[in-house]
């Protein structure tokens, strides 16, 4: 374990190091902070390398053991309403207390929080449901999701601005770092169970079409609502005047995060305990490495949260902010481009979808080439949720014609890479996404004088819809290999048969 744990932290460090760099240079020369702000910053990211290498450890040894072996015994139970009730019970209890969808609520003007909570709740339970009976029926993923994203659009032509923005970010949040390896896991024990030639294809596409099931939820909310109303305040940093101040700034609101992340983690074990108690009967070893591997995803999030939230959140506001009132702004699009690229490696979803597509695929789709394809593509959409906050262009210029782009490329790419480009997009849109990108668009935004609601929000839907396009480019190159390879295969054998046949001559 300590080995293993090691790994871990080295692959944080590597993760977090280029933007905290990033942010340093940044602070001594185009948008100096104060030396609090500063301090608390560079300790947050001391934290959340121990955070993030801990919840890795976790994930792996406890999140994604559980969801396989919960998705498997479903599967073998053969009781089809029994299924659709864990299911939408298991979804809708992560998505309550997923912490990226907390930060989101709180963001909005107007609307209670709670109200939001349960709504996108309510999204992920029913198109947990819908996403596990695709796969038991046999339906192809690429045909359902033209069909909702179809509806999502539509919908959309009804839906206020300042909704249309809210419902497509609620999307990337949602499938966050407690919501994804367990959904992940879920997935890949309901297609193993299944089996048969496209079990591997089956075991991605769950997180894709849990993130549509909250853009049509609030979508549904907002036409009800209207469009939110009210002002949003910047968040801000703390005061630091000592060392008292930076410890109480730091840990102040830990028990917060520890009872959010324990409400969270609670759900998933009482239902993996009931299981275990019913049908897994695993060894105690077995058992215990599990729980243990549990107290690791635990400690590590409250960690990981409480360091992007009071470290994180302010000084990204605080970037966006100062560069966007420079004369010469428009730094900030390449400059969102830069810290996007680096940002995606720091999302603790990422590192679990990466090594599970790599075991998954039996290494035919490498960690790293996911990686890149994904940083790629967030560096993308930061440069263009720039140029959208400078400028306060309407987001439906940017989802219509990339998520349609998605959905044209689904029918010439192979249906694994589809599955993973659009669970990519959910995965690459989590805390990192929300109290760091966002804040520094929201900062842009107060610079600028623009509108809140319409020009901030919108940057975490462009978070989640690019790698949709890079991955699956990604795997029309992959597609395009394939073909070659066999065609010089194929040329190889008749030039054999040529030859065998001249000999025989």
């Amino acid at each position: 374990m300590n080995n293993a744990l090691i790994k871990k932290l080295k692959e944080a460090v590597a993760a977090i190091l280029p933007i905290t760099v990033i942010v340093v240079i940044l602070n001594f020369t185009a948008a100096p902070a104060s030396w609090g702000t500063l301090g608390l910053f560079i300790i947050s990211a001391l934290l959340l390398i121990v955070g993030m290498g801990l919840f890795t450890l976790g994930a792996d040894v406890s999140m994604m053991l559980m969801g396989d072996l919960i998705g498997a015994q479903l599967s073998k139970s053969r009781k089809l309403w029994l299924f659709i009730v864990v299911c939408f019970v298991l979804g809708f209890a992560v998505t309550v207390a997923e912490p990226d969808l907390s930060v989101l609520a709180g963001q909005v003007p107007a609307i209670p929080d709670n109200t939001i909570i349960f709504t996108v709740a309510l999204g992920v339970g029913i198109f947990l449901v819908l996403a596990a009976l695709r796969v038991i029926f046999g339906r192809k993923l690429k045909i359902t999701l033209l069909i909702l994203y179809a509806a999502v659009f539509v919908m959309a032509l009804f839906v206020s601005d300042g909704f249309l923005g809210v419902a497509f970010d609620s999307g990337g949040v949602t499938t966050g770092p407690i919501t994804v390896p367990f959904i992940m896991a879920l997935g890949i024990g309901i297609s193993a169970v299944r089996g048969g030639a496209s079990s591997r294809d089956d075991s991605f596409g769950y997180i894709a079409l849990c993130s549509v099931g909250p853009i049509i939820a609030v979508m549904a909310m907002g036409l009800v609502f209207g469009s939110p109303a009210g002002t949003q305040s910047l968040p801000e940093a703390p005061v630091i005047n000592g060392a008292g101040d930076l410890f109480r700034a730091l840990f102040g609101s830990l028990p917060e995060y520890f009872s959010h992340v324990a409400l969270a983690l609670i759900p998933i074990l009482v239902f993996f305990l009931i299981f275990q108690a019913i049908f897994l009967k695993l060894p105690k070893r077995s058992l215990a490495k599990i729980l243990v591997g549990a107290g690791y995803t635990y400690i590590g999030l409250v960690i990981f949260l409480d360091a992007v939230n009071v470290g994180f959140m302010p000084m990204g506001c605080h970037i966006g902010e100062s560069i966007a009132g420079l004369s010469y702004n428009w730094i900030l699009v390449p400059l969102g481009a830069f810290m996007g690229f680096f940002v995606v490696m720091a999302e603790p979803a990422v590192h679990v979808l990466t090594e599970q597509v790599e075991s998954v695929s039996g290494g035919s789709i490498s960690r790293r080439s996911m990686l890149m394809c994904m940083a790629i593509g967030v560096a993308g959409s930061l440069a263009l949720s720039m140029i959208k906050s400078l400028n306060g262009l309407s987001l439906w210029w940017f989802v219509a014609p990339g998520y349609a782009l998605a959905i044209i490329l689904s029918f010439f790419t192979p249906d694994v890479f589809t599955a993973i480009a659009f669970d990519s997009g959910g995965v690459a849109s989590g805390p990192m996404t929300a109290t760091f990108l966002l804040p520094l668009s929201m900062g842009a935004v107060s610079a600028t004088g623009g509108d809140m609601m319409t020009d901030a929000f919108g940057i975490v839907a462009m978070v989640a819809m690019t790698p949709l396009i890079t991955i699956q480019i990604m795997g029309l190159i992959y597609k395009i290999k394939l073909r070659r390879a066999a065609s010089v295969s194929q040329a190889d054998a008749d030039g054999d048969d040529i030859v065998e046949f001249s000999d025989e001559e």
